[in-house]
């Protein structure tokens, strides 16, 4: 992602780590975790790149199109290697445990991610809240006119 001259590709590879954090919480059996990451933080992403093809004005074909090179033709392998590795562990993680505790369920589930934010956390959570309301209000305020 970091080495990609082309931003549109760059945003595509980290929208591609998203999903490999995704099925990485899958395995931990965090289910809630899992599609939040992929609803929150790649849906996310897609704006951001629809952002930046409108900010770079990438318009013209030549720009967006890449040449067909060893280094393509390496990532691509690896990729089918790697959903091939993905395919195994999800295969093989249902036949044996794999030493999570007998609560991993219940701690990656709404009810338990729930508890824990209204219970034990309440205080940060709250304080973030605050935070960002007040960030959103004076993103607002910079941003207002002066009429």
């Amino acid at each position: 992602m970091l080495f990609q001259r082309n931003p549109v590709m760059s945003a595509m590879c980290l929208i591609a780590n998203f999903f490999c954090i995704a099925s990485l919480y899958l395995l931990l059996k965090a289910q809630f975790l899992a599609v939040i990451q992929v609803v929150v933080y790649t849906g996310a992403i897609m704006v951001l790149v629809v952002f930046v093809i409108m900010l770079l004005n990438l318009g013209e074909e030549q720009k967006l199109s890449e040449k067909l090179g060893a280094a393509k033709v390496l990532g691509f392998a690896l990729g089918l290697g790697f959903i091939a590795e993905m395919a195994y562990l999800f295969s093989v993680s249902g036949q044996n445990d794999m030493a999570l505790s007998g609560q991993a369920e219940m701690i990656g589930s709404v009810e338990g991610i729930g508890s824990a934010l209204f219970g034990k956390y309440l205080l940060p959570f709250e304080i973030t809240s605050l935070l960002l309301l007040a960030a959103m209000v004076g993103a607002v305020i910079l941003a207002k006119k002066k009429i």
